[in-house]
């Protein structure tokens, strides 16, 4: 069986890239070797590496793992917590079409 290729966005990918980077300078800020914080997160040196550089092929249970370690787990918090389109649509309260009622048969 194939695997199936990512294919996102050039403005996803960019996302990745820069969440790869702020996660790279948060462990060089905190002096931690790449090796330090992959044997911590239970991960390998090339996932880090690739987790660094934004890669969508990693899985996000990997990712979550290296905040962990960052101590930045809680960051995750704040993922689609202002969802602003969702809040409007709620709040206009658009109404879906109710199916017509099912048909009595007669015995």
């Amino acid at each position: 069986m194939a695997k199936r290729k990512h294919v996102l966005l050039p403005k996803s990918l960019r996302i990745l890239s820069e969440l790869g980077e702020n996660i790279k300078l948060a462990r060089l800020r905190r002096k931690l070797s790449s090796e330090q914080v992959a044997e911590r997160a239970n991960i390998s040196r090339p996932t880090l590496t690739e987790i660094e550089k934004g890669s969508p092929t990693v899985s996000i249970g990997s990712y979550f793992s290296v905040l962990q370690v960052l101590g930045l787990e809680k960051d995750f918090l704040f993922l689609a917590k202002d969802d602003v389109l969702g809040r409007k649509l709620q709040d206009a309260k658009i109404k879906t079409q109710r199916r017509a009622p099912k048909r009595m048969n007669d015995e």
